[in-house]
């Protein structure tokens, strides 16, 4: 392999003895003027209190800088620009680092040449194989004008990079992991497009493979491996690397989900379908298909669709029932003005009627019937939202803190504030609602299950299914009134900044299946993700097999 920038030789350094020659005479110096140096002009200005501000200063805007790309601006923070700016592009670029994250720490002490060495954690994510971390030191040296530069060298980059040794990056060629739908179908190939980012992850984590890679010091010479600095990825295991991972994924239905997110207009989106009776998913796919997995990692406000957990905290106290009158008004201020979508109203309209047509303001006035964190409770008693689930893939698994004040708990009774979710465990609430029974979701067979809930009673779950039912007959999520099946669903509007239209959200529930989806900038959930749940519910069989 030839050699590359980052390779070159680190500026001579200057003879031991001299150093302490120049040493010796600055001592010297100091007594003259009376200790000036303790007093300011060494790395601890301030004497014993810590290192001096300007320096520290200086090395953190360096790692900012090489952190974010900005090598040019990194290397003029350095002695010798030129070569800075060449060997951190070559680093990174060579070992396919992306978006590194450098952290200076704590314990900046002098060193013998008389630099400042600040020490910092470099984490270095490889493409495609995982994150190399390790440790080195920043050297800063006090200009003739008394400003701070980093003391160029190549040992800074990483402490065993040198004029002998440099850093190979290795991948290792493997096969296409073998991932199969819950019939056996495979799914490793262009039509599950969504599943892409996640098949690698499925094989390595079931032994079966994925990327593997190492970072290997070697000597620059002789190209031979001196030592491993960094191993990604599992050797397969010889009994399993052969026997493809099934999924609880359904091939049907995760198909007519990419299809269905066609309807979302070329906006970021995402979609879960899973079981009613067991949690296992059929179906997760986003859009755009790449990168991030917003259906099961996203972090939204779920919106109205949240009024599900809501009503039932008040159900199971008996603060209210269906055919009790509460107002609906166009507007109602609790620390700040809440309104509903369109400032709609109804006046003398039932809990019912609230639920139908999703009335932010009758909610927020249910305020006081609830205890302040009893939201939180019931979320996670019940839906084992906010406890920490096992799925196969990672997850984010949701946030019901208690709220701050009272302006907080009336926007968490409508899914807003700091109420945290994603289709994954709005799915999975939709499914506890209509069922009584919480399951933690799975897309693998064999996850741990740690969570502790219980269940619903079959009152509150008869109630809830009837909620849900009215809006799609006489509600909000009329969009699906003409598919096959007795169809219940709730629409949901999250706010996201004054910048930034809504995000749409519906859920729905049909036979054994609860689906979720939530349209980034959608608006409305009615208009933007009606029409991706329409279109998956009319491609599938009314009731998975």
């Amino acid at each position: 392999m030839p050699d590359s920038p980052y390779l070159t030789s680190p500026r001579p350094r200057r003879p031991r003895n001299g150093v302490r020659a120049v040493a010796a005479v600055g001592v010297v110096l100091a007594i003259a003027v009376g200790g000036s140096y303790a007093a300011g002009f060494g790395p601890f200005a301030r004497g014993d209190d810590g290192p001096d501000p300007a320096a520290m200063k200086q090395a953190r805007a360096f790692l900012a800088d090489w952190a974010a790309g900005r090598l040019p601006s990194a290397a003029g923070r350095t002695t010798e620009p030129g070569k800075a700016q060449e060997v951190l592009q070559s680093f990174t670029a060579g070992l396919d680092i992306e978006k590194p994250k450098l952290t200076a720490a704590d314990g900046a002490k002098e060193e013998e040449d008389g630099t400042l060495g600040v020490p910092f954690t470099a984490r270095m994510p490889v493409t495609g194989l995982g994150t190399w971390t390790y440790r080195s030191r920043l050297p800063l040296r006090e200009q003739d004008d008394g400003s701070w530069k980093v003391d160029w060298r190549l040992s800074l980059v990483h402490p065993r990079l040198s004029d002998t040794e440099k850093f190979r990056l290795e991948r290792e060629e493997t096969a296409p992991p073998k991932v199969t739908d819950r019939e056996g179908v495979s799914l490793v190939d262009g039509a599950y497009p969504s599943l892409a980012p996640l098949l690698g992850r499925l094989a390595g984590d079931a032994g079966g493979g994925g990327p593997r890679g190492a970072v290997e010091l070697v000597d620059r010479a002789s190209g031979e491996t001196v030592r491993t600095e960094a191993s990604f990825g599992k050797k397969p295991d010889p009994a399993t690397a052969d026997r493809p991972v099934r999924t609880t994924l359904d091939a049907t239905w995760q198909s007519a989900a990419e299809k269905a997110l066609g309807e979302a207009d070329g906006k970021n989106a995402s979609l879960v379908a899973l079981r009613v009776d067991n949690g296992e998913v059929l179906a997760l796919a986003n859009s755009p298909s790449s990168g991030f997995n917003r259906a099961a990692s996203g972090t939204y406000a779920p919106g109205s669709t949240w009024k599900i957990v809501t009503s039932s905290a008040l159900l199971l106290k008996g603060a209210v029932a269906p055919d009790d009158v509460v107002d609906c008004p166009k507007y109602l201020t609790v620390g700040k003005e809440f309104h509903n979508v369109e400032t709609s109203e109804h006046p003398g309209a039932t809990f019912r009627k609230d639920f139908t047509e999703s009335c932010n303001t009758a909610f927020i006035g249910l305020r006081g019937k609830l205890d302040d964190g009893e939201l939180g409770k019931v979320a996670r008693t019940y839906f084992g939202v906010g406890q920490e689930w096992h799925v196969g893939i990672p997850t984010y698994d949701g946030s019901v803190p208690a709220p701050k004040d009272e302006t907080e708990k009336a926007a968490s009774m409508i899914g807003q504030g700091r109420v945290q979710a994603n289709p994954l465990i709005m799915a999975s609430v939709t499914a506890t609602a209509v069922s009584g029974e919480f399951h933690q979701p799975s897309v693998t067979a064999g996850n741990e299950n740690e969570t502790r809930t219980e269940p619903l009673p079959d009152a509150v779950v008869t109630q809830l299914r009837e909620l849900t039912r009215a809006t799609v007959t006489d509600g909000t999520a009329r969009v699906l009134a003409d598919l096959p099946g007795e169809v219940g669903a709730k629409t949901g509007t999250a706010e996201v900044s004054d910048d930034q239209d809504n995000n749409g959200w519906l859920v729905a529930h049909r036979g054994n299946v609860a689906v979720a989806v939530v349209v980034e900038e959608g608006v409305t959930g009615g208009g933007s993700a009606g029409p991706i749940v329409h279109s998956l519910l009319s491609a599938v069989p009314e009731d998975p097999s």
